[in-house]
């Protein structure tokens, strides 16, 4: 059989990163910050493009990777809201802003601890909640503010819930490892989600409010 062109092996080739992506990838590296694949990036840009997206709210800041692919799917007068942490990873997330020539008024950086930050938040207000850099332990209290927080035809995105193939083998019972399944049984069963996994990274769960 012969062999698929280059092309198709590399399904991130469709939305190439640019320079600025690029140096931001390189300073997540240098701080020991994971940063999503290009692959995940173009899906989310993808999800804030469908839905025209004005208002996004995102846990786990790291290096402005995440932010910045989100923000190129957003309407032009959307605002990201993103929350960390670490002042040293938001702080290299401004500068990656600003080197993209995003606007500060359409990044609104929150430092602190997630779960005391969410519900400070408007009620039904925002179109897209991406959890893409938090302890899957907190997943569940994750998804009860992002369903506040969701008008009807936003999404709630998480990232990494397959950990590794883990929650697929029944013989594996880790504390981790439970709480990421009982969030797929909490998802899959709840009457005003609509939810699918995208192969991209570690599994993205993506859940649509009704």
């Amino acid at each position: 059989m012969p062999s698929l062109p280059e092309r198709s092996k590399k399904p991130h080739d469709v939305a190439p990163e640019d320079a600025v992506l690029t140096t931001a990838r390189a300073r997540a590296a240098e701080l020991g910050c994971l940063a999503i694949s290009p692959d995940c990036g173009a899906a989310l840009r993808m999800l804030a493009a469908a839905m025209q997206a004005k208002a996004v709210v995102e846990v786990g800041t790291g290096t402005g990777v995440s932010g910045l692919w989100v923000l190129r799917g957003m309407r032009p007068d959307g605002v990201l809201t993103s929350i960390d942490s670490e002042s040293e990873l938001q702080s290299a997330a401004r500068l990656a802003f600003r080197e993209a020539g995003v606007p500060p008024s359409r990044a609104r950086l929150i430092n602190g601890r997630a779960l005391d930050v969410l519900p400070r938040l408007a009620d039904g207000y925002y179109d897209l909640v991406l959890i893409s850099d938090a302890p899957v332990t907190e997943y569940p209290d994750y998804l009860v503010e992002a369903l506040r927080l969701l008008r009807p035809g936003g999404a709630v995105a998480f990232g990494g819930v397959l950990l590794g193939g883990r929650v697929a083998e029944p013989g594996v019972r880790d504390p981790i490892t439970l709480v990421a399944r009982e969030l797929l049984r909490t998802i899959r069963d709840h009457p005003a989600l609509t939810p699918a996994i995208l192969p991209v990274d570690d599994g993205l769960l993506v859940a649509v409010r009704r």
